[in-house]
């Protein structure tokens, strides 16, 4: 294995993003998250958007100068696209790729289309990545109590001869030069995160969650216990993970838990289900999923809203909004709303 290099604030020049415009197209999560964390670090930014749409109000109402995307694209020398994966090429050929000019910077936070090929800079364009590894109102929540998330960075073309320097500078105003930066590459990068999204964090949790829950509610057990058991306490077991890694889990849980794992655990994620994990890596690895996507979001999107539509109308959803809303535990500080943020 080799060494890993953790960029922190002392190793960067955090004044040299503050002598470059940046343009952040999109007011999503990441949008809003990066976006006011450059504000108040200092930074010249403005927010390209769709004139009259919903976010751009939600920009004016923080204050934020907005733009369109085609002018945001002419003020700026940092270009940040923070707009869904499967608009991005089609935005930036219409609005973004006739605006750029020789020395820029096109920024984004995942390699997708660029990784996949939707997406080419012309000549004289640096291209490059800084990717926290966070949602966008977990980075906002960061930054503002004084801490930040780990970002990564990576550099696709280096035509300005100081792309990483940029990047590390970046990174650092939207807080993640406080707790450290690891620099990859856009295939890397692109590549893993969509396998730990679809394997772990989203696909595999999720199903596994579900089918959980549908088990014991089939066996007969309140549906409430069932939500507790498989959903709730999740976050409690996570938690533990992501402060001191499993051994931790495993220190703090009880014996008789700890004995399930090791027993039970192989039961359930078996080698079938790594055989399943390498075709999703290698559908990811040659392009397959990122066609099967693209192709269905350019096309209406309807198996994916069907499926949304699916999982919105699962059982676990109704039992965990009655949990959620009658617990003082959920109601406070809620990193999301979504008619601001």
């Amino acid at each position: 294995m080799s060494d890993l290099k953790i960029y922190m604030d002392k190793d960067i020049d955090t004044e040299l993003i503050k002598t470059k415009k940046i343009a952040i197209i999109g007011f999503g999560s990441q949008g809003y998250g990066q976006g006011l964390n450059l504000v108040d670090s200092g930074c010249d930014v403005v927010f390209g958007l769709r004139e009259g749409g919903a976010s751009w109000q939600k920009a004016k109402d923080y204050g934020l100068k907005v733009l369109s995307v085609k002018d945001a694209v002419k003020y700026a020398d940092v270009v940040q696209i923070l707009i869904p994966d499967e608009v991005q090429s089609q935005v930036y050929k219409e609005q973004i790729e006739p605006n750029l000019r020789r020395g820029q910077y096109l920024m984004f936070s995942h390699g997708f289309n660029i990784h996949y090929g939707y997406i080419k800079a012309p000549e004289g364009v640096s291209v490059i990545m800084v990717a926290p590894k966070a949602p966008g109102h977990t980075v906002r929540s960061e930054y503002v109590r004084g801490a930040g998330v780990p970002s990564l960075i990576a550099i696709n073309s280096d035509e300005n001869k100081d792309s990483k320097e940029v990047a590390l500078s970046y990174a650092s105003a939207i807080g993640s030069g406080r707790t450290g930066i690891i620099e990859t590459t856009f295939k890397e990068e692109t590549e893993t995160d969509l396998f730990g999204e679809q394997a772990v964090l989203c696909g595999g949790c999720d199903f596994l969650i579900k089918k959980a829950f549908e088990t014991l509610v089939e066996a007969g057990y309140s549906p409430y216990m069932a939500y507790f058991e498989v959903c709730h306490e999740l976050k409690l077991i996570v938690d533990l993970i992501y402060q001191g890694g499993i051994e931790d889990m495993h220190y703090s849980v009880s014996n008789n838990a700890e004995y399930g794992d090791y027993t039970r655990g192989p039961r359930i994620i078996d080698d079938n289900v790594k055989s399943n994990m390498k075709n999703i890596l290698r559908e990811i690895q040659n392009g397959e999923y990122a066609k099967e996507f693209m192709d269905d979001m350019q096309n209406g999107g309807k198996k994916f809203h069907t499926l949304r539509e699916k999982s919105q109308h699962h059982t676990i959803e109704k039992v965990g909004s009655q949990i959620r809303s009658l617990f003082a535990w959920n109601n406070d500080s809620k990193l999301i709303d979504k008619s601001k943020n």
